[in-house]
Parts: C-alpha cells; sequence; structure tokens
C-alpha cells in the first residue's frame, strides 16, 4: 500500500468519509441484527409461534430507520440544505451585507 499522507489535505478529507461510511454500515447491521431479533422473539413466544400483528414490535425498526435514514442522508446524500457549500454560500453572503452596509 503507497504512503497516501504524503498527498496532502486530500487524504485526511478522504479518511474521514471512509470513516463516516464505515459508521453508517455498522449501524446499519446493528439495526438488521437488533430488529431481526425483536421480530423472532416476538414471533416464538411461549413456545407457540404467534401472529405478528403487535404494533410495539416494529416500532422500535420503525423510529429507529428515521434514525438510520438520517445517518444515510448524512453520509451519502447531498448537503444542499446546511452542507459546506451552503456555509461557505451564507458566509459570503453575509460578508456582502456587512461590506454593503458600511458603504451606506
Amino acid at each position: 500500500m503507497e504512503n497516501y499522507k504524503q498527498e496532502g489535505p486530500g487524504y485526511w478529507s478522504a479518511k474521514k468519509k471512509v470513516k463516516e461510511i464505515k459508521g453508517f454500515y455498522v449501524h446499519l447491521l446493528v439495526y438488521l441484527f437488533v430488529n431481526i431479533a425483536i421480530v423472532a422473539v416476538a414471533a416464538y413466544q411461549d413456545g407457540d409461534w404467534h401472529a405478528l400483528d403487535d404494533i410495539w414490535t416494529y416500532s422500535t425498526a420503525f423510529f429507529w430507520g428515521i434514525g438510520l435514514f438520517a445517518h444515510w442522508l448524512s453520509v451519502f446524500g447531498p448537503n444542499k440544505l446546511f452542507g459546506k457549500d451552503w456555509e461557505e454560500r451564507k458566509v459570503r453572503e453575509l460578508m456582502d451585507k456587512e461590506k454593503n452596509r458600511n458603504w451606506e
């Protein structure tokens, strides 16, 4: 493996992105294992297979799924809402307003 540390700041941003992606996949695996276990326990209670019609069986998967989706969006989704580009545009906008105010 080549030594990519010599490549400069691009190495550190790529390393950070890989860590974020890995964190999402770990989160996804834990989500899957835990929710499969919850459904399996709910389905097989008292030595008998039950119908899975209890809403509480799926509530954990539903609400945790919302959080998982938010995590996915932060890692893979477009950062148009409050991403780095937005921050830079907002800083420029505020600087321009301040500059125009000083000229008036």
